[in-house]
């Protein structure tokens, strides 16, 4: 493994790499940053690196050594469709039976060899439950173990969790970095796309892929023409339901979300004060809304034009509208 694969982080990888000859690699990461910038798929790199043996490559999703907690299907059903690889609906928190399950297994030596990692994602989303038990492991870890800890929102987790990891930040990528994701990961894609994508993606690469894949490059125009011009006919709005569809996959409607989040927060940085508390109420409720959605059926018309009001209410003062 090598920062290439890392786009944009290969700051973060060399941090991690030189760590892992160290002495005395901390037993504890938190891998901070907005959501989409790879941080999962470091994670898993970085748990394959450590539990290596000689020079056998390693396979995270299968290796006994390398545990991965997240998000579990909602219900039996919802599991079901997990194992038979269609989508799926999943439980709004990392549950602290999970974590207990963990600390059970940390009672016995590692399987292969002198390590093992724990892979948290979203550490964010822990019950409270669950970071309680978290942090007596984080005390007192076991020899050997060690925990990579994905966090979106760092500011949420506790003070005492924080203090106990090392922090490994990763940065939004330029537009270039952007460019060479896409390039990679979707050489077959229109250039015009891409370069929507890029524009639209406010520096996630994880919401650039996001915006080829499901081609929201009308819907991001949209949501750029609501915020600068308003929608006092609505018509923007039903423009927006047009573009979405009639019957979007999970996936797509979950992708507008943050979409739509993204867009706003590209607009705090040259925004009025007065501006900005709309732009910032608007992007809390997205936000919610976001959290809310994989374990919700929402109905999607009703999602499209709720995200199309927040738009709205954070729109740009019509003076300056006509006057940039």
């Amino acid at each position: 493994m090598n920062a290439s694969a890392f786009i944009g982080q290969d700051a973060a990888w060399r941090e991690w790499s030189l760590a892992l000859q160290s002495d005395r690699l901390h037993h504890a990461w938190l891998l901070a940053g907005a959501k989409g910038l790879g941080k999962g798929g470091f994670a898993l790199a970085a748990a394959s690196e450590l539990v290596r043996e000689g020079g056998a490559p390693v396979d995270p999703a299968s290796h006994p050594d390398i545990h991965v907690l997240s998000h579990l299907p909602a219900t039996d059903d919802e599991a079901k469709k997990k194992a038979d690889g269609k989508p799926y609906q999943t439980k709004r928190n990392i549950t602290v039976d999970q974590i207990r399950g963990m600390i059970r297994r940390l009672s016995t030596k590692p399987t292969m060899g002198s390590r093992r990692a724990i892979v948290i994602d979203p550490a964010d989303d822990l019950e409270k439950g669950a970071v309680n038990a978290l942090l007596k492991a984080l005390e007192e870890p076991p020899a050997g173990t060690f925990f990579l800890l994905i966090a979106h929102q760092p500011g949420r987790l506790l003070p005492t969790v924080r203090s106990r990891c090392r922090v490994l930040r990763f940065a939004p990528l330029g537009p270039d970095e952007l460019g060479a994701v896409l390039r990679r990961d979707h050489p077959e894609a229109d250039a015009a796309l891409r370069e929507a994508a890029v524009a639209a993606a406010d520096g996630s690469p994880g919401l650039a892929l996001a915006v080829v894949e499901h081609d929201l490059a009308r819907i991001h125009a949209l949501m750029m023409r609501i915020l600068h011009l308003g929608d006092d006919d609505l018509r923007a709005r039903g423009e927006l339901a047009d573009a979405m569809g009639a019957r979007p996959s999970r996936d797509r409607q979950l992708a507008v979300l943050e979409l739509a989040r993204a867009t706003l927060a590209s607009q705090l940085r040259e925004a009025s004060p007065h501006r900005q508390a709309a732009l910032i109420e608007a992007h809390s409720t997205l936000t919610r809304l976001s959290a809310q959605a994989p374990t919700y059926n929402f109905d999607a018309g009703l999602l499209i034009l709720e995200i199309g009001g927040l738009l709205a209410s954070a729109a740009m003062p019509r003076d300056a509208a006509r006057h940039p």
